[in-house]
């Protein structure tokens, strides 16, 4: 009998966009693509539709992370947060301290998070402390705090709230509620693995609701009560805790200290220690779709994509395609774009 993880379904294909880039959908049904140094805004229907004419184009910093606005972006490079119109004009700037990290121009860890209602932006910057450098010569780094999470006004960039949050950042991923009421944000850190936290802000500041760790933020959950929002996480294996180590779906209530929905992934693998699950991605209120690399016995590794209930996080079946995929973008329509060596292709359910 063959398990619902492993009931096939076929992926149908809508069309081939001619560009290898990222792509990130927008308000107003634009999509943002980011192809190198390149940030480009199109009119969404054009662009699945084969045609490759942006509305505008920016040209953005080395290791710059940016966000798309209907008239430019909002970008954040090494030392400093701003807003740019679409023809590269700098409306406003936030200094801070130069990011941390190894890299000889360090990068942001994140892009900035634009608000649902299109005036509020969030962003992390990192804390410089007082005291000694550590290391050597040309290789020394000064001290840094905690990274702080800021709210800024789009239009002005005054810093309308801001709060530390626990550690030193690697990684960032920020999702908004769909109402604007809520803020998600998860950090990575090496060793650590990621924390994340539900922060709403209010006319005194930013207030944390709850959070959870070793898992990072996906999405939240469309559909569910207004007053009790539901927040999707992943947790990936990381070999950090031995007797800990699993890789797992959550849906989290927001005021709750304990996820009100857990999926092993292990479920959907052949083999629990070396079979891998790299994302999560929210198609719609009904679906999610998980990606992995599967180790069978006796059989080269292989990547794999399931479908899964948002609600109770369980499989559906395994997506099949007609054609290689690789990295997911989901479009919050039911369909998601796959990389592949001739551009991104579009796919919906059968």
């Amino acid at each position: 009998m063959t398990s619902a993880a492993e009931t096939p379904i076929d992926a149908a294909l809508n069309g081939t966009l001619p560009t290898a880039g990222t792509v990130t959908p927008l308000p107003g049904g634009r999509l943002a693509v980011r192809d190198g140094d390149r940030l480009e805004t199109h009119e969404a229907a054009a662009l699945l539709a084969g045609e490759l004419s942006p509305l505008h184009t920016l040209r953005l910093p080395e290791q710059a992370a940016a966000a798309a606005l209907d008239d430019g972006a909002i970008v954040a490079e090494a030392g400093r947060i701003r807003r740019v119109t679409a023809d590269g004009t700098t409306v406003w700037e936030l200094p801070h301290a130069p990011w941390h990290g190894p890299h000889q121009t360090p990068r942001p860890p994140g892009p900035p998070a634009v608000h649902p209602g299109g005036g509020l932006v969030s962003a992390v910057v990192p804390n410089l402390g007082t005291g000694r450098r550590t290391g050597r010569g040309a290789a020394s780094t000064p001290p840094y705090k905690s990274d702080v999470l800021i709210l800024a006004d789009v239009g002005t960039g005054d810093i309308r709230a801001q709060r530390p949050i626990g550690g030193i950042s690697s990684v960032i991923t920020q999702r908004w509620h769909p109402g604007g009421g809520l803020l998600a944000v998860s950090r990575w850190t090496a060793w650590y693995s990621w924390s994340s936290w539900w922060i709403e802000p209010r006319h005194d500041g930013l207030h944390i609701r709850g959070g959870t760790t070793m898992r990072e933020i996906i999405d939240f959950l469309p559909g569910a009560p207004a007053d009790r929002p539901r927040a999707l996480t992943l947790r990936r294996a990381e070999r950090i805790a031995a007797n800990d180590d699993r890789d797992e779906l959550a849906c989290h209530e927001v005021t709750a200290d304990e996820p009100a929905v857990l999926y092993d992934l292990a479920g959907l693998g052949a083999d629990r220690d070396d079979d891998e699950f790299d994302g999560a991605f929210l198609l719609d209120g009904r679906h999610l779709l998980v990606t992995g690399r599967i180790h069978a016995p006796g059989r080269p590794a292989a990547a794999r994509h399931w479908l899964c209930d948002a609600a109770t996080l369980r499989p559906l079946g395994r997506i099949r395609y007609p054609a290689p995929v690789g990295w997911v973008t989901p479009l919050g329509d039911g369909t998601w774009l796959t990389r592949s060596t001739r551009g991104l292709h579009h796919w919906r359910l059968p």
